[in-house]
């Protein structure tokens, strides 16, 4: 028998990144660079084979068109094997500018 699991509802929409963006990261006793698949206002997918635990704290650093963007982050979600989804945290006026300009470009 199987269950119907409702779908998340997203407040932003995500963007795929095929071509891949990378991230560095740390966080717990993980310091890595990772590829980014998906991109969204309120976070990341980070492909990671051995992602770190729900509720883990990050930092991340990764280049957009016009620089770069720092942010503090947890880890929401993590799907074995694959990567994990993380929520920013922290993001300061220049970078949340950078990642709208982005997202917005890429949105058309």
């Amino acid at each position: 028998m199987t269950r119907d699991v409702p779908r998340q509802k997203r407040r932003c929409p995500r963007i795929s990144l095929p071509k891949g963006m990378h991230v560095a990261w740390h966080g717990g006793d993980l310091q890595l660079f990772s590829r980014v698949r998906t991109l969204g206002r309120q976070g990341l997918f980070i492909s990671v084979p051995n992602p770190p635990p729900v509720g883990t704290k990050l930092r991340l650093a990764f280049e957009v068109p016009g620089g770069n963007v720092e942010a503090e982050a947890i880890v929401r979600n993590v799907v074995g094997g694959e990567g994990m989804g993380v929520e920013f945290t922290k993001l300061g006026v220049k970078d949340r500018i950078l990642l709208d300009m982005l997202l917005k470009r890429l949105l058309r």
